[in-house]
């Protein structure tokens, strides 16, 4: 397997990796941007867009760099423990951009779920 090939299959696999991911945060995130928001659903659609062109900006940018680093691939087997490690790391990036982006939909909702704290009634 030649270097060109294995970066091709990187950047097809990681790319298509990337593209579910943030599509299956998009829609399940709507559903905590729509319970906070319900009076305005086209701030929950604005905020959703925001957090995944983020997550797309991040993610790729990680996969564009990380395609020059790495060994040189001699042979199939070397291309493949290549192509995998590449991937691994592309797979803990999405992993830790998943984390930060459900992070971010709790604080969010968590903000518009908690009331605010009120005086005790001999303070008033």
């Amino acid at each position: 397997m030649s270097m060109v090939a294995t970066h091709i299959s990187y950047l097809v696999i990681s790319v298509a990796v990337t593209v579910w991911v943030a599509r299956t945060l998009r829609k399940h995130g709507m559903i905590y941007l729509s319970d906070k928001m319900d009076s305005k659903p086209e701030v929950a659609e604005s905020f959703s867009n925001l957090l995944i062109v983020g997550f797309y900006l991040v993610n790729l940018g990680f996969e564009s760099l990380a395609l020059k680093y790495g060994g040189v691939a001699t042979d199939t087997v070397s291309a493949i423990e290549l192509l995998s490690t590449k991937i691994g790391f592309v797979l803990l990036c999405l992993g830790a951009m998943h984390f930060i982006t459900v992070l971010v939909l709790t604080k969010t909702r968590r903000g518009a779920t908690t009331p605010a704290p009120t005086a005790p009634a001999y303070l008033r």
